[in-house]
């Protein structure tokens, strides 16, 4: 939990620009090999990545997304949850976890070009551990 928390305010921090003594800007590790040590900014650059690749057009998805992107930030949860599922169900080689993973990450980066004032707002670490699913899935990788 406290490593989600981590990775999330990297994440927050590089998608507003903000605290780059703290968090460095977001770069991608070199080579595929496992850090030895717990770097939130080097997860939180692989979500973006993930994010980045997300092809999904949250503009025209639905109503709950686009009151997202208008600053109801309340809705986010269940916006991220209908997406994933809708993109897992499309895309069966995609598991549900990592769409939803993916999904929140692409949604925030999009709710940060929209509204940035309100990304703070997102409760983010709140919605990766409190899904069953996606934290088992966490857990069954060997953590972050």
């Amino acid at each position: 939990e406290k490593q989600t928390e981590s990775i999330v305010k990297a994440l927050f921090s590089d998608l507003l620009n903000e605290e780059e003594s703290v968090y460095r800007c977001l770069e991608k590790d070199s080579g595929g090999e496992a850090p030895s040590n717990f770097d939130p900014v080097v997860i939180a650059s692989r979500l973006r990545s993930m994010g980045d690749q997300c092809n999904m057009d949250f503009e025209n998805t639905s109503q709950v997304v686009a009151e997202v992107l208008k600053g109801k930030i309340e809705k986010f949860g269940a916006a991220v949850d209908s997406l994933s599922r809708s993109w897992s169900n499309q895309n069966p080689e995609l598991c549900y976890e990592r769409a939803f993973l993916t999904v929140s990450v692409k949604l925030a980066m999009c709710v940060a070009k929209k509204v940035p004032a309100m990304v703070r707002h997102i409760q983010l670490v709140e919605l990766i551990n409190g899904n069953s699913r996606v934290r088992s899935y966490i857990e069954a990788c060997g953590g972050w």
